[in-house]
């Protein structure tokens, strides 16, 4: 287990080290950064004075090179929009991301395990059709949008939830319903499908003829075995959920993360954007070495592969 656990670690490691890189140059290629600092209207003179200044005029490889090094020492820079340290920026910001992502997942499970519960049980009746348009409407639907229609509905209409802002509780009921809703379909037909697996399974059939109740077969036995996959992916979907709010938080003007990329993009903030992509991907990839971990942990067969 643990020769596993470091050959993940590394290839995660590997993984960062690459989205890092990629993420730099692509940032770089985006526009350039000496005239973003000087400023619209700014002379010649000035924007070169500052490409000489920041070592802008280097080779790409070594300006990576150095922003890495300064990364790994805990140096992010500073912000050229908002004039403060980088690292400040996106540590005030982290919460409201966290708990964004947080409770969309837990709004995902908490529709997705009994839709998906009823629907191996009532198993191609009326009951799984619904189910199943259900996750259909929720994968096909663009958050953006179903969050644009709950705020039509329940702000504008209804006002009965405040618009934007992240001030109270009920800032972030639209923005997690908006995001869990996308991220619940994944959960619903894992959950669909091993239920139907585990169901069949001898064992159940054992249980059933001793005369065990309906709901302790389903909930003690069945559901048990069948949410085993979903532990791993639900570490794989809170990190798209982190990545992905950008959007829901743009649109809620919640002061996250998301807001905050939205932000950096729009004012052309090359440090913070370099920074918060490398945060994102990296979580994304602790996530994902997690669930790996997680699934080795459950399934022997994995780690002996």
């Amino acid at each position: 287990m643990l020769g596993f656990i470091l050959k993940r670690l590394g290839l995660a490691l590997m993984v960062a080290l690459a989205v890092s890189a990629i993420a730099f140059f692509l940032l770089r290629l985006s526009g350039d950064v000496a005239v973003a600092i000087a400023g619209e209207g700014a002379q010649q003179a000035d924007i070169d004075v500052i490409r000489e200044t920041y070592g802008l005029n280097r080779p790409l490889v070594v300006q990576y090179l150095d922003w890495l090094w300064k990364t790994l020492r805990g140096d992010f820079g500073t912000s050229i929009y908002f004039k403060t340290d980088v690292s400040e920026l996106v540590l005030a910001k982290m919460p409201v991301t966290l708990i964004l992502g947080l409770t969309s997942l837990a709004f995902a499970l908490l529709i997705s395990i009994p839709l998906g519960v009823l629907a191996a049980i009532y198993a191609n009746s009326w009951i799984d059709r619904v189910a199943l348009a259900i996750a259909v409407f929720g994968q096909a639907m663009p958050n953006f949008f179903f969050a644009l229609i709950l705020v039509m509905l329940f702000s504008i209409t209804l006002r009965w939830l405040p618009v934007s802002g992240s001030a109270t509780w009920q800032h972030y009921i639209m923005p997690t319903v908006a995001l869990g809703y996308y991220a619940a379909p994944a959960f619903m037909r894992l959950i669909r499908a091993g239920m139907i697996e585990v169901l069949s399974a001898d064992y159940i059939r054992t249980a059933r003829a001793k005369g065990l109740p309906s709901g302790k077969i389903i909930f003690k036995h069945a559901l048990r075995n069948a949410v085993v996959p979903v532990v791993a992916l639900a570490a794989v979907q809170l990190g798209f959920l982190l990545g992905g709010s950008v959007v829901i938080e743009t649109i809620f003007a919640l002061d996250g993360l998301g807001y905050l990329a939205y932000q950096s993009i729009t004012y052309k903030d090359f440090p913070v954007m370099q920074v918060v992509v490398l945060l994102l991907s990296v979580v994304y990839v602790l996530l994902t070495l997690a669930a790996d971990i997680a699934n080795a942990w459950l399934d022997p067969r994995i780690r002996v592969a």
